[in-house]
């Protein structure tokens, strides 16, 4: 699998698929955890609503995918991108032992706190190192080496998206945080273990890092970029809803699974975004080495053909929720199904759409920002998540409760409508002297 990639790599993706179990493991119950098992000092219940854990689920999201403006810099300019990893991934593991061992409020919002930080030296650097160790290799191989990387992110997913909602209802809150802060642990030593295979680059002095910004050219491709990025929040805002107010739908759906042979079981509401990283490691392999190959010789293959068809397939999705919330409030049990079918197209949107942006943030950006533009790539995912916190908060007046079928229209609808501009901006993006 790691024939004709750089040394480093092994360890760069079995890093990020530990780091990835941590993550969505801890995600993947959060929700719940707010609705169902948080804690008062003294004890006793004090859950959240349904909207309130939206709201939160999204703002820890949008901070999530803030920090990491932060680490880019830092890891730029002051301590390089190896460093900043190893550093901030203690931080991590401190806000994982926080929920373990905390399960009120103020465990809840020091953890989440920490995970946020820690997750700002981790998310903008880890894919910018891996695009560092191919520095003498084809296009080719990075675009594939950017595969593996994002097959071992849903590979992690998966595993934890499965075990961790079980460790939840088996074992309990502690015991399910605490299984994802060990895989944060791991995924470190993992990465630290890698150290003498990596090609490692040195950060670029203050004086050279700002001084580029006075270029005309850096500058212009740097607020093309952060515009794309910007308008591709609207479908981040999409997508990661379905740890949200898709698990909050599927609580009210049949989830009850009938397979050939008269197998049948029902899954957790949690468990069905389990689909979604399968799904991954299906599709990813599957247009890199044959849908991407079929288009691109008959010169139907650009960066933005995929990023729009994208943004046009996650508003499909997101009718698709809609009908299925349109029946439970006539008073149906729907089939899970359709939340299925949902997922499906996501997907294969998810597929076309975040893969690509990833490698975009890296091959565009100039030499000394690379840490820079891939956070620009994650905070386009934070501003999504503001957006859907803000919908689901302050401004659930106008887009409807966030389970109702009226605000998934809404948002399906804005993905499409971005899909627009996002056209004509990538237009306007050149990589290697040609249009993306």
């Amino acid at each position: 699998m790691f024939k004709n990639h750089p040394p480093g790599l092994p360890y760069i993706v079995g890093n990020e698929a530990a780091e990835r179990f941590s993550y969505y493991g801890m995600r993947s119950i959060l929700v719940v955890f707010m609705t169902t098992a948080l804690m008062d000092a003294s004890g006793a219940l004090r859950t959240m609503s349904e909207a309130d854990a939206t709201f939160w689920y999204h703002m820890f999201g949008m901070a999530n995918y803030c920090f990491p403006l932060i680490g880019a810099v830092i890891a730029d300019a002051v301590w390089g991108k190896y460093k900043t990893i190893i550093l901030l991934s203690l931080v991590y593991c401190a806000g994982h032992l926080a929920l373990a061992i905390d399960d009120t409020r103020v465990g809840l919002a020091v953890g989440l706190t920490l995970i946020a930080v820690g997750s700002g030296g981790i998310k903008p650097c880890v894919s910018a190192h891996l695009g560092d160790q191919y520095r003498s290799s084809r296009s080719e191989s990075l675009s594939r080496g950017y595969t593996l990387f994002y097959l071992s992110i849903n590979l992690g997913a998966f595993v934890s998206s499965v075990c961790t909602p079980l460790l939840l209802a088996w074992y309990g809150p502690r015991v399910a945080f605490g299984v994802p802060g060990a895989l944060m642990a791991i995924a470190t030593f993992i990465f630290w273990k890698g150290r003498g295979r990596y090609i490692v680059e040195p950060p670029t002095p203050w004086k050279r890092y700002l001084g580029d910004l006075a270029q005309r050219e850096h500058r212009g491709k740097l607020v093309k970029l952060l515009v794309f990025f910007f308008i591709l929040a609207i479908f981040w805002s999409l997508f990661d809803q379905t740890g949200s107010s898709w698990i909050i739908q599927a609580e009210r759906m049949d989830r009850l699974i009938n397979l050939p042979g008269g197998v049948s079981f029902e899954v957790l509401p949690a468990q069905v975004q389990a689909l979604n990283p399968i799904l991954i490691l299906l599709f990813a392999p599957l247009f890199t080495f044959g849908v991407y190959p079929f288009l691109a010789k008959r010169g139907a293959l650009t960066t933005r053909g995929k990023v729009v068809s994208g943004m046009l397939l996650a508003g499909v999705a997101f009718a698709i929720i809609a009908h299925a919330e349109s029946l439970i409030a006539a008073g149906v049990r729907p089939s899970i199904g359709w939340q299925l079918l949902a997922y499906l197209i996501l997907t294969i949107a998810e597929v076309v759409v975040s893969i690509t942006s990833l490698e975009l943030a890296y091959t565009a950006a100039p030499a000394a920002r690379r840490s820079l533009v891939t956070s620009f790539y994650l905070l386009s995912v934070s501003l999504g998540n503001g957006f859907t916190a803000l919908a689901a908060g302050p401004l659930a007046q106008y887009f409807g409760d966030p389970t109702s079928s009226r605000f998934f229209l809404l948002f399906g609808a804005l993905s499409c409508v971005a899909a627009i501009p996002a056209w004509k901006i990538l237009g306007g993006i050149v990589v290697n002297g040609d249009a993306v």
